[in-house]
């Protein structure tokens, strides 16, 4: 039996969960020395949040039979040494092909991502594609905020989920970068970055200095009309 030190209760179901397999409430019950009607009740708070499904099977005689079974993303809540791995595969192909197939495996993931990404952004002014670049980013990991700044925009990412990898391999801040700049067709700093020992990743980001120009001109040409028309 699993000790109260194991952990909640929801964590113990877990646990049981990922080591035993499928289990019926009985199963469950017996291992950790509670309640049928307690597990019921942890089973049914887990598979509200999704970490749970349950299976019925119907029999010839008598009531049916549930068992409950991990979901995928219950999964993904047990260590992972996913970082570890991807370091491990870099270095092997650092090794064996030297760095600038590094290089090429950073910049064909940027060649990717713009492919799959393009066409959210594709017509927008600068201000909508910077929001919807900060949607984006968030909805990968990245916790990102934006705002404006004077004649700039900020893009803030307060988490970087291939932190690792980008500790050692500063192509794939490289690649973020030229990625954001092409996406949205601006001008790109990175101010302060958490590979560097920062509290977050920011991007300055400005319209290129000839649509600004052309911007200018443009208002310039609306104001001029109207200017005409007062005297």
């Amino acid at each position: 039996m699993l000790t109260s030190g194991s952990g909640s209760t929801r964590r113990q179901l877990m646990h049981l969960l990922k080591t035993r397999g499928d289990s019926s409430v009985q199963d469950l019950s017996g291992a950790l020395g509670i309640t049928e009607m307690a597990v019921r009740r942890h089973l049914q708070t887990l598979e509200r949040d999704g970490l749970v499904s349950v299976t019925v099977t119907r029999r010839a005689v008598g009531r049916p039979a549930y068992r409950y079974a991990l979901t995928e993303r219950a999964e993904e809540m047990f260590p992972r040494n996913y970082a570890q791995l991807t370091l491990d595969l870099l270095e092997e192909l650092e090794g064996l092909a030297g760095t600038e197939t590094v290089e090429r495996l950073f910049a064909g993931r940027r060649d990717k991502l713009e492919s799959r990404l393009k066409d959210r952004l594709r017509g927008k002014p600068l201000r909508e594609k910077v929001a919807e670049l900060a949607a984006i980013q968030t909805s990968s990991g990245y916790m990102a905020e934006w705002e404006e700044d004077g004649d700039r925009y900020l893009l803030h990412e307060y988490n970087c989920p291939i932190s690792a990898v980008a500790g050692r391999y500063r192509q794939a801040c490289r690649c973020e970068l030229n990625l954001f700049e092409t996406l949205l067709d601006a001008e790109v700093e990175r101010t302060e970055c958490l590979a560097e020992g920062g509290m977050r990743c920011t991007y300055a980001i400005r319209a290129r200095r000839g649509d600004a120009e052309e911007g200018v001109s443009e208002a310039g040409r609306t104001a001029a009309p109207a200017a005409l028309e007062r005297s």
